[in-house]
């Protein structure tokens, strides 16, 4: 059987064949054109995140930069009032060193029996001799027996101050107790403390970096630890006092005076809580 081949038969191939080329020219185009597009959205999303990055180092920046000044404003006034609180301290301190002056000079009158101002008049005279009868002045405070309450209760108040970190006022409360209660068997111990208050408050100094401030206060504690031992001799706290004025000693670079009163707690205090403590101070110091 013969097959008939006419024009329409060998045309069709072609136009197919160009169909499908511009088909794909057309499908080409088009995925240019997205990939164009999805270039361009990429750009601007980059675009984007560096200018939203530069803006956050910038707000970090301010934020940085205003903690620090922050920080030196809060420092700055910590200083002042540092300063400020050491100031009053000191003028305390002072103070409380000028009323125990004045305390003991009241004392010393009223001890000495001297006649109250005016006391010549009438009301001063026994009987018809005509002389005078010395009237001791009253003075608020003055020193009182060992048995008064008020004695437990003042130790206790200067005491609680000084537990607390209130040097300053334990010092002129612990002042007052030895003033008024000499008879009291917690004297030496009153005493004692004082010399601890200021010893503490050297090292507060140090510490702080004030170092005029710790000379000052450790010098004070070495003369009130020294009282303890001469005006109480026989007190249960002059080995204790002994040691930590040796401490203090240490610290104001006098090693040869702590060795001094170390020696002298080993001779004279074998058998103290102080004693071995002193010995194993000693062999530091011998080093």
């Amino acid at each position: 059987m013969q097959t008939v081949v006419t024009k329409g038969s060998l045309w069709l191939p072609l136009v197919l064949s160009i169909a499908v080329a511009g088909c794909a020219s057309a499908t080409d185009d088009s995925t240019q054109q997205e990939l164009a597009q999805l270039r361009k959205d990429v750009d601007a999303l980059n675009l984007s995140a560096h200018r939203t990055r530069g803006e956050s180092e910038t707000v970090l920046g301010q934020m940085d930069r205003r903690s620090r000044e922050q920080t030196a404003e809060n420092t700055r006034q910590t200083a002042a009032m540092n300063s400020r609180i050491e100031a009053l301290s000191a003028e305390l301190t002072r103070l409380s060193a000028r009323v125990d002056e004045l305390n003991q000079r009241l004392d010393n009158l009223s001890r000495s029996g001297g006649s109250s101002p005016g006391g010549s008049g009438s009301s001063g005279e026994s009987g018809s001799s005509g002389r005078s009868t010395p009237v001791p002045t009253p003075t608020p405070g003055a020193p009182r027996s060992s048995n008064d309450p008020g004695a437990e209760e003042s130790y206790k108040a200067a005491y609680s101050d000084f537990t607390k970190g209130n040097y300053s006022l334990a010092v002129a409360e612990f002042r007052e107790f030895v003033r008024r209660f000499p008879d009291s068997p917690k004297v030496d111990s009153a005493q004692y403390w004082i010399g601890e208050c200021y010893f503490n408050m050297g090292r507060a100094a140090a510490s702080a970096g004030q170092s005029e401030r710790s000379r000052e206060a450790l010098e004070r504690s070495v003369q009130e630890f020294r009282k303890v031992f001469v005006n109480y001799p026989n007190g249960s706290q002059v080995p204790t006092a002994l040691y930590k004025e040796a401490l203090a000693l240490v610290e104001l670079k006098q090693p040869k005076v702590a060795q001094a009163r170390l020696q002298y707690i080993v001779d004279n205090f074998p058998q103290s809580e102080e004693a071995p403590l002193a010995r194993e101070r000693l062999k530091s110091l011998g080093e």
